[in-house]
């Protein structure tokens, strides 16, 4: 048989067979890296979505810029909302829904300004080019609950005014007209120094914790990694026999119940 081995027809079957192993190697190496970024960031989200909300000074000192490690931290500051326009962030989606996610500029006890992402709002019943209702920001001392995030990556598209195409904490900066902090506020709740809670967008959905597949999909590559050397032994077996066949032993033939049961 292995004769057969080193011929060139199946030199080059194991060859091909090697090259997708390696290729099944890698791909189920980068599916396990997607499964372990996804948990990493789970991890992180259950850590931080629960927890005691803390002051946002406590984990953006300064000119900070929020770490994934600190992203989903639970806040609560209290301060006023800025003079200055809500702006739209585009291509937003809640259910199947299109709309914009609202964010304002919110200044804080020790003079800074973060971003507050307020809630989801639908598109205008006047089309998509029309401006959607979004409720004010309220005036006066506001105290404002929720989770700390990264900025988004901006993809550099020209936009209308007070609109953005993602949420990228410079172009809101740039828009405004102010420095702020290096992370948003994803708005759990904003109340009044009455304790009431004034009109806002929808809030946004509660972060996907789903693993998905992939972990399971590494498995499946690397189970395939030994298809083709499988697929490689049969053939050779097979050939082996055609040009063998008196090595191959001949089978008994089976006794059926029904062919005892005529005789």
């Amino acid at each position: 048989m292995l004769r057969l081995v080193f011929t060139r027809r199946w030199l080059t079957a194991l060859a091909v067979a090697t090259l997708f192993a390696i290729a099944a190697y890698y791909l189920g190496v980068w599916q396990y890296g997607k499964y372990e970024a996804k948990a990493a960031r789970n991890a992180v989200i259950h850590a931080h979505y629960a927890a005691d909300p803390v002051p946002v000074a406590s984990i953006l000192p300064g000119d900070a810029l929020l770490t994934k490690s600190q992203d989903w931290t639970r806040v609560r500051e209290t301060g006023t909302y800025a003079d200055l326009p809500q702006l739209l962030v585009r291509n937003r989606v809640k259910g199947s829904a299109p709309g914009y996610e609202v964010v304002a500029a919110f200044t804080m006890k020790d003079g800074r300004t973060i971003a507050v992402d307020r809630g989801w709002v639908g598109l205008s019943d006047k089309g998509a080019a029309a401006e959607p209702d979004v409720p004010p920001t309220p005036t006066g001392p506001v105290t404002v609950t929720g989770w700390l995030r990264q900025g988004e990556k901006s993809d550099h598209r020209r936009m209308p005014t007070d609109q953005l195409a993602t949420l990228d904490l410079g172009e809101a900066s740039r828009q405004w007209e102010v420095p702020v902090v290096g992370a948003y506020l994803n708005l759990q709740t904003e109340r009044l120094a009455s304790g009431m809670e004034p009109p806002r967008p929808l809030p946004l959905d509660p972060p996907d914790t789903d693993l998905g597949v992939n972990q399971a999909y590494a498995y499946q590559w690397w189970l395939f990694m030994v298809c083709g050397f499988g697929l490689v032994y049969l053939g050779i077996r097979r050939d082996y026999r055609e040009l063998h066949p008196e090595l191959v032993a001949a089978r008994p033939k089976k006794v059926r119940i029904w062919d005892e049961e005529d005789e």
